[in-house]
Parts: structure tokens; C-alpha cells; sequence
């Protein structure tokens, strides 16, 4: 044992310096030596990305996926009927199945122990046959013989416990080699003939993946998407929890798609669940081997849901591919030709899109077949092309027998789906039309009225204040630099875009002309309207946006609104800091013939303070548009004497939070605010 467990180490050691060395030659020619291949588990350890699709939390999931699939093979071939995943407190996975047990004893074929080839050999497994009447596996998930040698290659460790033909068989892997004596690494002793089956214990490594902290959640939607796929077989998870006891949870579907399909829609579905199923054989390639496939499908209709999932021999095929083809072109073919058949579109109406069909439908579509064409080892996707066919003419065929039998349901399919059409393309005019008059190029022929531009086109350089009025706007005017300041007056109070719903906030001519001048779109973040935004921060014309507002209540108010309208609509310009304030001076303190501005009662005091004995005359200050011009330049406008609040929130979500206190809909939580905070402004209130 000793001997083993030093010699292990040794030969990872060895490929490890080896790496290295070739790694960190100071050599920059390119010549034969230049060329290594990994040995062992370094295949899968120093690149695991590319069996587990991710060094990270994905590629440690998807050893999980791996290691389960033998398992489902199994129980689908009629070996057991519960499958039990247990997730450690120390991150550490146990999978275990009562199936026939994987073989791993002496393989005279092979020549070989056949733990050897399970485990530490990659593409060796037993599902290369499929195909072949009579062969072990009609339909398997596990089809490159990668998952098994691949994940325990991956592991710190890994337990074995097989029990077959009457035997106990037990092995273990650190780091991807065997522990043990050589040629006594697997432990054999009798064993209850009646119990058979696979139990798999390992660790994934952190010296290969980033993180191996995986989610509930992840546990929680793979089990039950197999129970899904896998009608009549229970998935049970344990959760260890923190007190060493376990979470228990089983995962059941008797019918499954069919009743999975009729849990997502509900109650009060448009239609009842549909299950149609065939099986049929063909060829993806002239001079390829038949092979055979089992479609299944289950779907209704809702208007309220939508769902699409599809699972090819178990796996959750995320991305699609060949059954997601099929189910776009056959259903829009079918209902397509039944409207028109039905007299249903209007005359010079537009045909319908899939989107139209898919906002209503939900399909669950699971298939089998004995050669499958994955997108590669995630099996994400499928790309047989017979299969798509197959399942193409299967799904044209039986929505045209389907219509035909249930004629009330398929009027409530067509209308729907109709309604679904010509909801889009109002919405798509809609979106059109807001779309070009939020990013309209400002010139002669789409001119904004009073705004006041800037001769620079340099949009490093130009700077736009929001002024508050007509008045504001002409001192402005006056004092500013025409070579980069531009000038855009808003009319009185702006909407509370906070309360405000999209339809009334693009209908006021303030704000979107404001949005025009800026030049960049809006961000709409509301779920419905998320098509709207067409935002893009290059397009933007300024890099500073100023809000210049009188320093009395009605221009603070002025100011939160504005602020209001840029939180809801553009709050990337405030994140990446494009958004100021202007200070303007409350006092204009005048003596010895010299000027002070004081922006505070504290700054005030201070001024006065060194002018003791000096006679002084304080005034107030008046309104923007009171201004004369070298003053407002001077305080306001000038780059060099200005006083600008970059507002830069370093809490979001406390701005939020804000925000929809004192501007939103939570009136009670106003007015506590008020109750509990108000005492804290009385200084500042006008309450004339």
C-alpha cells in the first residue's frame, strides 16, 4: 500500500515538471521538442473545459450530470426504479443507483481490469453498441464513455461500491489514480446476491475546478427534470444540513411530460394537455447505418403561461437544436394553414410568426434514439438531421388530425394566436414610432424648441445645462461659452416619472425632447416594454450633464424631478457619473469694492467674519434668470470657478430605495419618513 500511494504521487509529480519545464523554457524556437502530450488524469486536470464545457461551477455540475446519467441509463432499462443523490456538507456527491452494478472485474476481451477502463481510461465504456438488436442499452444518455474516467480523474477523491453477481466490489481514487497495491486495488468479498447496484462517492478538486460550492438549486432542477424525462422513476436528493441530519426530497412524475405539461399550465388551460408518440428509423446520411428514434410530445394552450422544453434520451437540451427546428416549423405550418383555411386573417393581414404561437404554447417534447449527434459532451443540443425530420412530418401530421378532431379547441388556438400577432405588431409600430422620436438626429429638419446648441461637435468636450425656464435660459444664454456649452430650458415641473407610466412620461414633449438632445436613447427596465430602450451610451453628445436650478425650494424640487426622470429612464448616465449639480450662491456679500459668494450659511458667516468692522452689503441671492451675465458666468459657468456635485451614488440601491420613498407610490412610508426625519429640514422649508 505504501509502495503504491508513494509512486502515485511521483508519476503526477513528474508530469507536473515536465509541464513546466516546457512551459517555462527560455527558449523562443519552435522545434520538435516543443511538442508534449498529457499522460493520465493530466487529460482532464489540467484541462477539464473541455469534457466539463467550464473550469468552474458549470464544468462541477456537469461532472454531477455525468456521473447520474449511468445511473438513469440503467433505471431506464428496467433496473431499479430509484435513483438517490446526497450532497454533502463538505461539497463531497454520492450517487447511488439499484441497477445491475457497473462491472469492474477482469475483462479477458480487453485484456484488462475493467475499473481500469471505467475509470481511468477516456472513451471506454459500455454504450458504444446501441445500435445493435440485443445490445445492453436501447436508448442511453452516457454514449462516449468520457463521464465516469473524466470525473474521477476530476476528483480529490473518489469511493466505489459496486454489488453484482453475488460479490461486493470496493475501490479508490485520490487525484485520479488508484489507492492500493498494485494488481489489489479492487476489493472483492460475497455479498447478498439479491442486492445489486452502483454507489459513487467523490469530491471534486479544487486544484481543477474554481468552485465546487454547487447550489441547491442546482440539485433541486436536475433531479426534477429527469423525473420529467424519465416517467415512473423516483429521484430522491439528501441535504446534508449543518446538525448532520439530511433534507429528504423525491421527485416523482407517473405520466411523466404529460403531467409535468399540466402542472406548468394550471388551471383553465385554452386547451387540454395533448399527448401524441411514435417511433420511427431512418438515416441521417445516405451511406450511414439506420438507427431508430421514440418521439414523444405532450402540449396545450394557454394565455397565460408559456413553455418550451425539450429532452432527447434524459438530457435537458438547453439550447435546442434538431427538436427545437421541428416543433417552430411544423406547429407554424399546421396553425398557419388552419387560419387561412378558416377564413380567420384579415384581408391583406399579415401571416403569423412562431412568436406568436410560442407566447401561448406549452410543449414539452421528450425523445430517444439509439444514435445521437450531441452539439458536444454538455449535450446542450442535438443536431441529427433525421431526427428533425422525423419529428417535423410526426408533428404535421397529428396537429392536422388534431384540428380536425377537437374543432373548438383549435378555433381558441387560432384565435389566440392571432391575438398574440396583432398585439406584437402593434407594439412593434408603437416601438417604431417612440423609438425615432427618443433618437432623432437634432438638426434643421428635427429642430427642439429653445434649445441652445453648441458650436463643438467633440463630445469630450461639450457640456449641456438643463436650465430652469425661459429666464434662466437668456442669462445663460448670455454668460456661457458658445464654444462648448449648450443650453436646454425645461418648462415648469416635469412629470414624477416615478409615478408616471411609460405611456404618459413619452407624451410629454419636456422629456423627450430632453432625451433627444442627449442623443443616447432610454434604458426600460420594465419587463413589458423591454424592447423599447434603445439606449447606447457611444451615441451620447455630452460629457457633462448639468442641472443649473434656482437655490429656493421650487428649484430643488425642479432639480429632484429631473434627477427622477434620468434615474428612470437613463441611469447609466448618473453610474458613470455624466450626471452634476450646479451650486448656485445663496448670498452675494459686496465690500471694499470686491464681491464674495457664499454658498452656505456657514460659508456666509465665515466671510463676514473676516470683514469685521467693514461695512458690507448683503444680498440674497435672486433667481438664474436675475442674474446678470458676468455673474452667472463666474459662479456658475466658468470651468474654473464653478462649483459642481457629481452625482455618483456608491449605493444603488439605497438611491432606489429613495427615490421611491419620496418620489413613489408608498405614501405611509412618506409620511413616517416626514414624522421621523422632517424635524431635521424645518430650517429649510418654505413655509410662507
Amino acid at each position: 500500500m505504501e509502495e503504491t500511494m508513494a509512486k502515485t504521487p511521483a508519476k503526477k509529480q513528474q508530469s507536473e515538471e515536465k509541464l513546466r519545464a516546457l512551459s517555462g523554457s527560455s527558449s523562443s524556437e519552435y522545434g520538435n521538442e516543443s511538442i508534449s502530450q498529457l499522460q493520465g488524469p493530466d487529460r482532464v486536470r489540467l484541462r477539464p473545459g473541455v469534457i466539463f464545457g467550464s473550469d468552474g461551477l458549470d464544468g462541477c455540475e456537469h461532472a454531477v450530470f455525468e456521473i447520474l446519467s449511468n445511473s438513469i441509463d440503467e433505471a431506464r432499462e428496467g433496473y431499479g426504479n430509484l435513483i438517490t443523490v446526497t450532497y454533502y456538507s463538505d461539497c463531497s456527491i454520492e450517487v447511488e443507483d439499484f441497477g445491475r452494478g457497473c462491472p469492474l472485474d477482469w475483462n479477458p476481451r480487453e485484456d484488462r481490469w475493467n475499473w481500469e477502463l471505467v475509470f481511468c481510461e477516456l472513451y471506454a465504456g459500455g454504450k458504444y453498441n446501441n445500435n445493435a438488436v440485443g445490445g445492453d442499452y436501447g436508448f442511453a444518455l452516457g454514449l462516449n464513455g468520457l463521464g465516469s474516467c473524466a470525473t474521477q480523474y476530476a476528483s480529490k477523491y473518489m469511493d466505489v461500491t459496486v454489488r453484482r453477481d453475488g460479490f461486493r466490489y470496493d475501490m479508490r481514487f485520490e487525484k485520479g489514480y488508484p489507492v492500493g497495491e498494485k494488481g489489489k486495488e479492487l476489493q472483492k468479498s460475497p455479498a447478498d446476491r439479491r442486492k445489486t447496484g452502483t454507489q459513487i462517492h467523490w469530491l471534486p478538486d479544487l486544484d481543477v475546478f474554481t468552485d465546487i460550492r454547487i447550489p441547491e438549486e442546482y440539485f433541486d432542477d436536475i433531479l426534477r427534470r429527469q423525473a420529467v424525462a424519465n416517467a415512473g422513476i423516483t429521484f430522491r436528493l439528501r441535504l446534508q444540513q449543518e446538525n448532520g441530519s439530511f433534507d429528504i426530497r423525491d421527485y416523482l412524475y407517473e405520466n411523466g411530460i404529460q403531467d409535468y405539461v399540466s402542472e406548468i399550465a394550471g388551471e383553465n388551460p385554452l386547451t387540454s394537455t395533448h399527448f401524441i408518440q411514435t417511433e420511427r428509423q431512418g438515416r441521417d446520411r445516405e451511406d450511414k447505418d439506420d438507427y431508430r428514434v421514440k418521439i414523444s410530445c405532450a402540449f396545450c394552450f394557454s394565455n397565460r403561461v408559456n413553455r418550451l422544453e425539450y429532452y432527447h434520451n434524459s438530457s435537458w437540451l438547453e439550447n435546442g437544436g434538431a427538436p427545437d427546428k421541428a416543433v417552430r416549423s411544423s406547429f407554424l405550418s399546421a396553425i398557419d394553414a388552419y387560419i387561412r383555411n378558416s377564413g380567420k386573417y384579415q384581408k391583406n393581414e399579415t401571416a403569423i410568426r412562431f412568436q406568436d404561437i410560442q407566447d401561448c404554447l406549452v410543449l414539452v417534447t421528450n425523445c430517444f434514439s439509439t444514435q445521437t449527434s450531441y452539439e458536444n459532451q454538455t449535450k446542450k443540443a442535438i443536431n441529427n438531421r433525421f431526427i428533425q425530420t422525423a419529428m417535423t412530418e410526426f408533428f404535421k401530421e397529428q396537429l392536422e388530425v388534431y384540428f380536425l378532431e377537437n374543432q373548438a379547441e383549435a378555433n381558441r388556438i387560432a384565435d389566440q394566436v392571432l391575438i398574440n400577432k396583432r398585439s406584437r405588431e402593434a407594439a412593434e409600430r408603437a416601438r417604431t414610432v417612440t423609438k425615432g422620436k427618443l433618437s432623432g438626429k437634432v438638426d434643421i429638419a428635427n429642430r427642439i424648441q429653445k434649445f441652445v446648441d453648441c458650436r463643438s461637435r467633440d463630445a469630450q468636450q461639450r457640456e449641456l445645462y438643463i436650465v430652469e425656464g425661459d429666464s434662466a435660459l437668456g442669462a445663460c444664454k448670455l454668460s456661457r461659452d458658445a464654444e462648448f456649452q449648450g443650453i436646454m430650458p425645461v418648462r415648469g415641473k416635469i412629470l414624477n416619472c416615478l409615478k408616471a407610466d411609460y405611456v404618459r412620461i413619452f407624451k410629454s414633449d419636456v422629456i423627450t425632447d430632453l432625451i433627444k438632445v442627449l442623443g443616447c436613447g432610454v434604458e426600460v427596465k420594465d419587463k413589458h416594454v423591454k424592447d423599447l430602450s434603445a439606449f447606447d451610451l457611444r451615441n451620447l453628445r455630452w460629457n457633462k450633464i448639468i442641472i443649473c436650478t434656482d437655490a429656493d425650494v421650487d428649484g430643488y424640487q425642479i432639480r429632484t424631478l429631473i434627477l427622477t426622470m434620468l434615474y428612470r429612464l437613463v441611469p447609466t448616465l448618473i453610474d458613470e457619473g455624466f450626471v452634476y449639480i450646479a451650486e448656485s450662491p445663496l448670498y452675494e456679500i459686496n465690500a471694499k469694492g470686491k464681491t464674495w459668494f457664499a454658498y452656505t450659511e456657514r460659508e456666509k458667516a465665515e466671510i463676514l467674519s473676516g470683514l469685521k468692522n467693514t461695512k458690507v452689503s448683503i444680498n440674497r441671492s435672486k433667481g438664474l434668470g436675475e442674474n446678470d451675465p458676468d455673474m452667472m458666468w463666474m459662479t456658475t459657468m466658468n470651468p474654473q470657478t464653478r462649483r459642481l456635485i457629481k452625482v455618483m451614488p456608491e449605493d444603488a440601491q439605497r438611491m432606489a430605495e429613495m427615490f421611491d420613498l419620496l418620489l413613489g407610490d408608498n405614501l405611509e412610508g412618506r409620511k413616517n419618513y416626514i414624522a421621523q426625519f422632517g424635524s431635521n429640514f424645518l430650517d429649510q422649508a418654505d413655509l410662507s
